[in-house]
């Protein structure tokens, strides 16, 4: 029984996939950085990072749950696409999945409540928290099921990397400016390059589920275009960073990874993106461009200082 018991919380932990809340707080963590040289209202940083996390977890258990037929039907899951795998492979339940996502997006309501209180601009905290719960939750679920229409990558190129970071800055400044733009600029572009590129190995379950993303939508080798473009566009976009007046050092920041960049534009050009065992690694090293450029972007920022 203790075994049995043992070997369902592991499963639920790993229906939420929680190495992915790292990307989340790395953001989250830019957007207080971002507001500014003087020390962040401590405990208000802290609450608005598990608002967030919370909330990402909500969308994961969400993706799981609605996303279970597409990831059954999927003959070629890799480690970063066609979900956690628990639920096509029956070890818990679908609705405790659901039932995990309500339960996140109600912890995630009550904390943004919390957050809106002790804003310096309630208005705008409730904007930017309330939309982007929303949408982390239409992302995947109803009333829009946006990532079955088209829509998943481009919102979630915004929403991941550029509302997290949001969300940090408007807590702590309680305004929008500029610069909190221009520094998730090349991020978003990154996101969208990641999102296309964990979704080339769940085409075949996906078109057969009926869930449209662009990959379904235009076909592999069009996207895989606008995928290298993002990628281009990512490093273009630096040089705005240091005119719009963010901080050198963290302008410049990605250009660390750019081998990475190199690498995958390479290999897309080539056409990897067409080899089911390449899949893995394009999926890793696109994670790995987006989180260690943010992460690097973050480091720049604390120095900076």
């Amino acid at each position: 029984m203790h075994t049995n018991w043992l070997t369902i919380i592991i499963d639920l932990i790993k229906l939420g996939r929680p190495l992915h809340l790292l990307g989340g707080a790395i953001f989250y963590g830019i957007g207080v950085a971002a507001a500014g040289p003087e020390l962040p209202n401590s405990f208000l940083a802290g609450l608005g990072l598990v608002t967030v996390l919370s909330a990402q977890l909500m969308n994961h258990y969400s993706n799981d749950y609605f996303d279970r037929m597409a990831d059954a039907l999927n003959p070629t899951p890799t480690q970063w696409s066609g979900g956690s795998r628990v639920l096509p492979e029956g070890r818990l339940p679908a609705q405790v999945a659901l039932i995990a996502a309500l339960s996140w997006g109600g912890i995630a309501i009550g904390l943004a409540l919390g957050c809106v209180v002790l804003s310096p601009n309630p208005t705008l905290s409730t904007m930017i928290l309330g939309s982007s719960i929303l949408l982390a939750w239409v992302y995947s679920g109803p009333p829009l099921y946006l990532h079955r229409h088209g829509w998943g990558e481009v919102v979630g190129a915004w929403l991941v990397p550029g509302g997290t970071a949001m969300t940090g800055f408007v807590l702590q400044t309680g305004t929008v400016q500029p610069v909190i733009g221009l520094v998730v600029l090349p991020l978003c572009f990154l996101q969208f390059a990641m999102l296309i590129a964990v979704s080339l190995p769940d085409v075949v379950g996906d078109r057969a589920a009926g869930k449209r993303t662009l990959a379904v939508i235009f076909g592999p080798h069009r996207v895989v275009q606008w995928q290298r473009g993002a990628i281009i566009a990512a490093l273009a976009s630096l040089p705005l960073l240091v005119v719009g007046g963010v901080p050198w050092p963290v302008a410049v920041a990605p250009l660390a990874v750019t081998p990475i960049g190199i690498w995958l534009i390479a290999r897309l050009h080539t056409g990897a993106w067409a080899d089911p065992t390449a899949w893995d690694a394009l999926g890793f090293w696109s994670i790995g461009q987006l989180v260690g450029s943010a992460g690097l972007m973050l480091l720049a920022f604390t120095f900076a200082r």
